[in-house]
This record gives C-alpha cells, sequence and structure tokens, in this order.
C-alpha cells in the first residue's frame, strides 16, 4: 500500500516529480519493470500500471527494476543530505553550510535547496530543531537544567533562551517538570458549535477543544496549576470566543503551542490558507517541506492543541471529500461553510 491515491501517483508519475522517489514506484506491467516516478523513460500507458509501496513490493509481484533510473539505488542528492544529517546529529558546535556543501560536493545554493527539500528545514534550522528537541528530552528526565542545556549542544543558558524565548511558553524548569510551576486558565463556555474548553498560559492559548472538560486539561499538564477563570481571563476568553464563531475574520488570539519541527511547519502552513479554501494534506506536506510526508502531515494536523485558531478544519482528502476531524465532521463542515459565507 502507498499513501496517495492511484490518482495522485499518476500524476506525480506523469509529470517526472523528484520529490515523490522513493515514497513509491511505478510498476509497468507490460514491459515487467518498476521504476521511480522521475524516471525519464517514455511515459507508459495508464493501464498498464501499477503503483507499489517500494522496489521489494514490486519485486514480489514478478517486476525487475528499471536499468535507466535504477529505482532501488540511493540517489546522489540522497546520500549527501543522509551524510549532512549524520555530522550535524555528531557535531558538537554548529556547523557552516558551505563546509556541508563543500564535504557534498555541490555549490551551497544546490546543497541548500536539496537538504531543505528533504527535510523541510534548512541545514541551520534543522540543527537548531536538533538541539531543542535534545534539550527537551533531557529536561523531562530530571537533572539540573544548566547541565541539560550544555548536553544538548547549546553553548551556555543564554544561547538556549535567545533561541526559545519566542517558542517556549513555560520556563525550562516547568518544561522538566510537566507543567509543575506553570499557571493555566481556563473556562468551559457555550457556543453555536457546543460546549468548548479554553485555556491559556500567561503567554496565550494552549488549549482549545470540544465537548472536553478540566479532566482532560489535567492529562495533557498533570503538574501545572489550573485555575477556573478570573478576570484577566475573561478579555482572551472573549476573543477566543468571537474568532470560533466567526472563523472567517482575522484573529489576533495569542497562542502558546509546541510540537516537532515539521509539526509547527505544517501548523504554520495550516494558518497561511485562506478563510473559505480548503487544501489536501498532500498540498500542506509539500508547502512544509516534504512532499514525502503525508502521513506525518495528517498527523502533525491531528496534534493541533487549538482547535479553529490554526485551522486544521481547512485541511480535506484529495479526492475533495472532508477526511477526519477531532472534533466531529458536523463541527467541520459548519466552519467551512462559514468562512465561505
Amino acid at each position: 500500500m502507498i499513501d496517495l491515491t492511484d490518482e495522485e501517483a499518476w500524476s506525480a508519475a506523469s509529470a517526472k516529480d523528484r520529490r515523490y522517489d522513493g515514497r513509491f514506484v511505478t510498476g509497468v506491467l507490460s514491459t515487467g519493470i518498476y521504476c521511480r516516478p522521475s524516471c525519464p523513460a517514455r511515459p507508459p500507458k495508464r493501464e498498464n500500471v501499477r503503483f507499489f509501496s517500494d522496489g521489494a513490493a514490486a519485486r514480489a509481484a514478478g517486476l525487475r527494476p528499471c536499468k535507466r533510473c535504477s529505482p532501488d539505488e540511493v540517489s546522489r542528492d540522497e546520500r549527501a543530505v543522509l551524510a549532512a544529517i549524520e555530522a550535524i546529529k555528531a557535531s558538537e558546535e554548529p556547523l557552516v553550510l558551505a563546509g556541508l556543501a563543500a564535504d557534498a560536493g555541490y555549490s551551497v545554493a544546490h546543497f541548500q535547496r536539496i537538504f531543505t527539500r528533504a527535510t523541510g528545514l534548512s541545514p541551520a534550522a534543522y540543527a537548531r530543531a536538533l538541539r531543542r528537541e535534545r534539550a527537551g528530552a533531557a529536561l523531562s528526565q530530571g537533572g539540573r537544567v544548566t547541565d541539560a542545556i550544555y548536553d544538548a549542544g547549546y553553548s551556555g543558558p543564554s544561547r538556549f533562551y535567545a533561541e526559545n524565548q519566542e517558542r517556549l511558553g513555560m520556563t525550562p524548569s516547568a518544561w522538566r517538570a510537566g507543567g509543575r510551576g506553570a499557571t493555566i486558565r481556563w473556562a468551559v463556555v457555550s457556543t453555536s458549535l457546543g460546549r468548548m474548553l479554553v485555556a491559556a498560559t500567561d503567554k496565550g492559548v494552549c488549549r482549545l477543544s470540544f465537548d472536553e472538560g478540566v479532566e482532560a486539561l489535567r492529562q495533557r499538564f498533570p503538574n501545572a496549576e489550573l485555575v477556573e477563570g478570573g478576570e484577566g481571563f475573561a478579555g482572551l476568553l472573549e476573543q477566543v470566543v468571537a474568532a470560533v464563531e466567526a472563523p472567517g475574520l482575522p484573529n489576533s488570539v495569542p497562542l502558546d503551542v509546541r510540537g516537532t519541527a515539521f509539526q509547527e511547519a505544517v501548523w504554520q502552513e495550516l494558518r497561511r490558507i485562506p478563510a473559505g479554501e480548503t487544501r489536501s494534506y498532500a498540498q500542506i506536506a509539500a508547502a512544509a517541506g516534504n512532499a514525502r510526508a503525508v502521513r506525518a502531515a495528517g498527523s502533525a494536523n491531528g496534534a493541533n492543541n487549538v482547535a479553529v485558531l490554526i485551522p486544521c478544519h481547512r485541511v480535506i482528502r484529495t479526492d475533495g471529500s472532508l477526511g477526519g476531524y477531532a472534533y466531529g465532521l458536523e463541527i467541520k463542515r459548519e466552519l467551512l461553510a462559514r468562512e465561505k459565507a
């Protein structure tokens, strides 16, 4: 099985789109061979084509690899990116882009382009994301915050705070302790879409969901101090309700959400979809920098903690059907209808 419809795979193969190499192979039953989507050979007839997840699946069906495009071989670009990733992971100091490009035998511009196409991030952004994830893992295991920061590859605490002050809503100590020391204010309110849970730190909204209560919030933030309502929370709550009731209008509701580097790239692309329009999971994956990661884009879409404010309801299947939605298709359908109106 492949993670694309036959129509999507045929479209990619017809366009000889290199971004789909490695994601599936094209089997040609009339010739008995299978190829990369980007194979330069003359396109086969549609009725003779079958798509496979990889070369092993194609060989199991009795096909042999194309000698022209060598679908089972790792390309030079892929080898260069993998080597760079290993170098970044192994280095205790930030690596210079020019050095990575020289090691691969590419120009700086070309290497930056193939690395970003493969990972969704530039080499520098990939290194920063790796440090953040290492720091997060170390902090979650306990121990001294300073030790975790140095072990993650930061030159010192000041560099950690400089890179993460816009991204982190809680202090490293609170992060390490599962939210201990952080205060999250919350309320459950009635809306035209149903009962809605809204929760926020001092930085912004960290949870917006339907048909959930404080117990669900406590499971997500087990060690935070949960405070119901409050005068300082009322103004933000009013903003959130207005944004949900009229999802097609611009809003300036502050957010406090975190995820992996790819998840955050997906969430950023979701917020770029104009109100009243939709995108497919494949389109979101490509916009986030990794056209192959359709399933990962779907998972990132589902990991969105702030429904409507990050408009994951604007993502549908390639065939135009609504697909799934955590809070039910009735709410998704209504949100899209309001935006189109």
